[in-house]
């Protein structure tokens, strides 16, 4: 395939005696199937044009003038030729999976300075995801650090999809529905903060309009949720029962009282099956006014926090900052971007929720007081406040294996809407909202802040975060356990049941090789240690966060909150007359509050006790991973925090392959179950953003834009200024 570069003028009505000289771009010739126009002078503005070439309807009797068009070729020197690659693109096709349309010849454009310079190839839709084959060839400068088996680098879920975008003569229009004209050029908006550009301009008609309206119906359509691709998969991938999986999924009675033997204190509790099969239970009604739920605090998070439709908006205005089109535009932006970030609300969003669970730890650690989180459905925000209620006071948690379990417990069995909350369905965009995005990106702040007290990095709660748009795992796809028991195949009725099986998220080994699983562990955890039994019999604790749910769901509809129906009650009928008296004023709450926070930020820190993260306006930061892991721009090459970690890394490898070494010595023979951990890349091609950042794909540019230059001054007149007043060099 050719790759003869072009050079083109943009289309802007410009002034025909001063041609904007900055508005030249490059762009990737045409494949070589499609025919160019002969040369000829030409001209622009009423200025001749050598060695031009004339657009299509330049001319033509009775035919409307089309808008002013610019060609040349660069000269002969600069013309590089890319031989094609004879190679057959195989698309890698997941059980019950589907091909359901494709386009070929088509352009996967590079946005590095507003170019339209990319690579040819073909444009797939399944009832899975969007494929990009191109024919570049994988090498070692550009492999990926981080693999996905599942998802590749040019792999977009359906459900990942965010927004589509239409370019006609250089106007971007939304696509959505039955289209009556098709763009030349498709943009399409991840939520996971990925930007494609793919350029129809070279592919044929009716294959840009099979690609463009499947794309969109697959991706933007209402959907049944049977239609979803979650079974497709657990009907025709192959059952495995061999996997073993240390998350406590709270699933079974055994759960729940191993859970309850784990974290009983002075008080005693047991488990009950009175609600099992989903059936309504009265256990609460009972137990309310009997110890300990006699003296308890009430907190209505619906009045304390904000609302879902707050935080749906501010999460929108907060990711437009990294869904970048072009290095142009990010450092257009950089000036201001600051001023951007705070007028989003997300941070403040962020610090509000720690800053709720820091009072509810007082509550609990200080006043040694229960508290009731009371919320409309008790499933969203509920959700938040608890789990990081419980990430602050139990290091158990702070496991990998801990947090999954609490995942399971309070969002999972606790039934937070997640189908709704992600709009998997596209039936509602009303109900949408990040809650479980807001709660990770509160634990990346205590992560960042207190590295050695977790198990897990922050690339695992990326890659998390990731992983609720992948719907071979049914972790993120149902509202709640009900209704995805009630979807479950018949007992014996479906002939397929026996094999039909929901992959959980927690299984790592679906989407990591080895290699990649070792850069979700943190080699600064530090362990809790082991005490013996003399030390285990006489440490009690002061206070243990007791469990939050009973044993099973009560029986709701998918959009209704656990508990929903019991929880209507007991605020109507309950908690009306005592909430007055409960409430301790604003003032005292506020007193109480700065003495704990305080207070416990001038002990020393145990990474295995309580934490209490900084709440302050620098303490809370940009999850800078995960939201600008796709802008080049943003990268520091071999720096960051990852240079520690890599540091850390390489030397656990060289102390295993010692120890490895006086194993084979003495026993002469290779231990068993014993490997290496993987040998990782220099740390001087690593950036910040490891592992997701592509070091090839890194530009330099000016401290300050261009377009600011222009908005300081005249060119002409900045040009006659002395270099004390610019010193572009510097600049530069």
């Amino acid at each position: 395939m050719g790759g003869v570069n072009y050079v083109t003028r943009r289309r802007a009505a410009l002034q025909p005696e001063e041609p904007d000289e900055e508005s030249w771009e490059e762009l990737v010739p045409p494949p070589p199937s499609c025919p160019l126009a002969g040369t000829a002078a030409g001209s622009w503005g009423g200025r001749e044009a050598p060695g031009a070439m004339l657009g299509k309807g330049a001319g033509g009797s009775g035919a409307k003038p089309a808008k002013p068009s610019f060609v040349s070729y660069v000269s002969p020197e600069e013309i590089h030729i890319k031989e094609p690659i004879e190679k057959e693109l195989n698309l890698h096709l997941l059980p019950g999976e589907l091909l359901l349309c494709e386009a070929n010849t088509v352009l996967k454009c590079v946005q590095e300075d507003g170019s339209n310079r990319g690579t040819y190839g073909k444009l797939i839709c399944t009832n899975f995801k969007i494929a990009f084959l191109g024919d570049e060839s994988a090498s070692d400068d550009n492999e990926p650090e981080f693999k996905n088996m599942i998802i590749g680098e040019n792999d977009i879920t359906l459900h990942c999809i965010d927004h589509i975008y239409g370019v006609y003569d250089e106007k971007k229009k939304s696509l959505s529905g039955q289209l009556k004209k098709y763009p030349e050029k498709l943009i399409i908006y991840c939520k996971d903060l990925r930007v494609f550009h793919f350029c129809l301009r070279y592919t044929k008609e009716e294959e840009v309009k099979r690609i463009v309206s499947g794309i969109v119906h697959h991706s933007q359509t209402p959907k049944l949720l049977k239609r979803l691709f979650l079974f497709s998969y657990a009907t025709a991938a192959p059952t495995n029962t061999d996997i073993q999986n240390q998350t406590v999924m709270f699933d079974a009675i055994k759960d729940w009282r191993e859970e309850l033997e784990r974290t009983k204190g002075n008080m005693k509790y047991k488990v009950l099956s009175a609600n099992e099969a989903y059936k309504v239970s009265e256990k609460v009604y009972k137990t309310i006014n009997k110890p300990p739920y006699e003296v308890l605090k009430t907190d209505d998070l619906s009045s304390s926090l904000p609302s879902l439709q707050d935080i749906q908006a501010a999460y929108t205005r907060f990711k437009q900052l990294f869904l970048i089109d072009n290095s142009t535009d990010f450092w257009d932006t950089d000036v201001k971007w600051f001023s951007l970030l705070e007028s989003t609300n997300w941070l403040e969003i962020v610090r509000r929720c720690l800053k709720k669970a820091i009072e509810v730890v007082e509550y609990l650690e200080g006043q040694n007081t229960n508290i009731l989180l009371v919320e409309e459905n008790a499933s969203d925000l509920c959700c938040v406040i608890s789990s990081l209620v419980q990430v602050m006071m139990d290091s158990h948690y702070r496991t990998k294996f801990g947090f999954q379990s609490l995942i399971q417990k309070e969002w999972v069995m606790g039934g937070h809407c997640f189908l709704d909350r992600c709009n998997h369905l596209r039936q509602n965009d009303k109900e949408e909202a990040p809650v479980f995005l807001l709660f990770l990106d509160c634990v990346w702040q205590l992560v960042q802040q207190y590295p050695p007290a977790f198990e897990f990095t922050e690339t695992y709660l990326t890659v998390l975060s990731d992983s609720l748009y992948i719907p071979i795992f049914s972790t993120f796809f149902f509202n709640s356990q009900h209704q995805k028991d009630a979807n479950m195949p018949g007992d014996g009725h479906n002939a397929q049941s026996s094999h039909f099986r929901f992959l959980t998220v927690w299984d790592w080994s679906v989407q990591f090789e080895p290699k990649a699983q070792v850069l979700l562990n943190n080699p600064l955890y530090v362990e809790k240690p082991k005490l013996d039994k003399s030390q285990r019999k006489t440490t009690r604790f002061k206070h243990q966060r007791q469990l939050s749910l009973p044993l099973t769901q009560t029986k709701s509809s998918p959009k209704r909150g656990f508990f929903r129906e019991e929880t209507d009650h007991f605020i109507k009928n309950i908690l009306g007359k005592r909430i007055s008296k409960l409430i301790n004023s604003s003032d005292e709450l506020h007193n109480n509050f700065t003495e704990f926070y305080d207070s416990w930020h001038c002990k020393p820190i145990d990474f295995h006790g309580l934490l209490l993260p900084h709440i302050e306006g620098p303490g809370i930061k940009v999850w800078a991973q995960r939201y600008l892991r796709w802008i080049p721009e943003a990268q520091l090459l071999g720096g960051g925090t990852v240079a520690t970690a890599t540091k850390i890394l390489d030397m656990i490898e060289e102390v295993q392959s010692l120890q490895k070494k006086m194993d084979e010595k003495h026993s002469r023979t290779v231990p068993q179950g014993r490997e290496a951990l993987p040998m990782l890349r220099n740390s001087a091609r690593l950036s910040s953003l490891f592992p997701f950042a592509l070091l090839q794909r890194h530009s330099l540019k000016p401290v300050l834009p261009t377009s600011t230059w222009k908005d300081l001054e005249d060119e002409d007149d900045l040009a006659k200024r002395d270099d004390e007043f610019v010193d572009l060099s510097e600049v530069i």
